[in-house]
């Protein structure tokens, strides 16, 4: 088998907490061949689709985990499966990315996740189709509106509709005399859409990360406990990962969510939980593998890459 990551570049990730590098080392002791590219690499020409890859090996050590040979210019069309792997921000470039990778998909390679379904489920909005299922919503750009919505709510989280990593989250009750600073800022004076959603005061106990694989959850959760003194439960915010048995609950929000997710090609999804709901659907590059594999001896790539044989076996 041949496999393509579109990833950043390998060189400056964390190889202890990445989870395309757990992927790579699954596809690694299945024998796969792998080969590694950023989107800047990719390219169309005379019809058809290419990337500057580089054949890559990799290792699991911290300080030496991987090696990577030339690149040459290969059809998209050689590969069995691409995983698109390609961390946010979700801009043009990503989008471009993702037209591109359709035509590999024409072709008859398998991407993962499915490019149409990366565009159609930004990671904020996609929860609406499961309303029932998400805390108390607003989505608006109206400044007046939002304060409204705020006066109701209490205390609510403010956030822009592209962000990530837990960047410009905002965290508003009503009262606070930075309100119309902080909501002018998000929603540039009025114009641009943004989330605001209820404050759940479960984030004390984690905003857990439920990682589904083609719509089935792994029995475990990664609950990311926000730094002393935030709300944030980002990692990338300094948020500790706990690793903790999934709740009658947690299984109930995947069952609503699951079937669409398979539906749709999103064969890696992480759902991001907050108590009783779900506040993120993450589609993009979902992390926490290594995490939950460390605590709980798993193997999440594993079964991961039997879903993807499964399919190609199917096909």
């Amino acid at each position: 088998m041949k496999l393509a990551v579109l990833m950043d570049d390998i060189a400056n990730i964390n190889p202890k907490k990445d989870s395309s590098l757990a992927m790579m080392l699954e596809a690694s002791r299945r024998g796969w061949e792998i080969y590694t590219f950023d989107t800047t690499d990719l390219f169309a020409e005379q019809g058809k689709i290419l990337a500057h890859a580089s054949k890559t090996t990799v290792t699991d050590h911290v300080d030496n985990w991987f090696e990577k040979q030339h690149n040459q210019a290969i059809e998209l069309s050689e590969f069995d499966v691409i995983l698109m792997r390609k961390d946010p921000p979700f801009n043009m470039d990503y989008i471009y990315a993702t037209y591109l990778l359709e035509q590999a998909e024409n072709a008859g390679v398998l991407v993962v996740n499915k490019p149409q379904s990366l565009r159609d489920a930004n990671e904020k909005l996609f929860a609406l189709n499961f309303a029932h299922c998400m805390p108390s919503t607003l989505i608006s750009p109206q400044i007046d509106q939002i304060k409204s919505f705020i006066k109701t709510e209490k205390t609510v989280v403010v956030k822009p509709l592209d962000g990530m990593g837990g960047n410009d989250i905002f965290k508003l009750s009503e009262g606070d005399d930075n309100i119309d600073e902080i909501l002018d800022y998000l929603t540039h004076q009025g114009t641009r859409q943004i989330l605001t959603q209820e404050f759940l005061s479960d984030i004390a106990k984690g905003d857990k990360r439920i990682l589904l694989i083609n719509g089935k959850p792994i029995d475990y959760a990664l609950a990311r406990m926000p730094a002393k003194g935030s709300f944030k439960g980002n990692l990338a915010a300094g948020a500790t990962g706990v690793g903790q048995p999934l709740s009658d609950r947690d299984y109930y929000l995947c069952e609503q969510i699951g079937p669409t997710l398979k539906d749709k090609g999103l064969m890696f999804v992480g759902l991001d939980v907050i108590g009783d709901y779900i506040t993120e659907i993450n589609v993009t590059s979902p992390t926490c593998i290594r995490e939950l594999d460390a605590q709980f001896d798993l193997n999440i790539a594993g079964v991961l890459f039997d879903a993807i044989e499964h399919q190609l076996n199917n096909a």
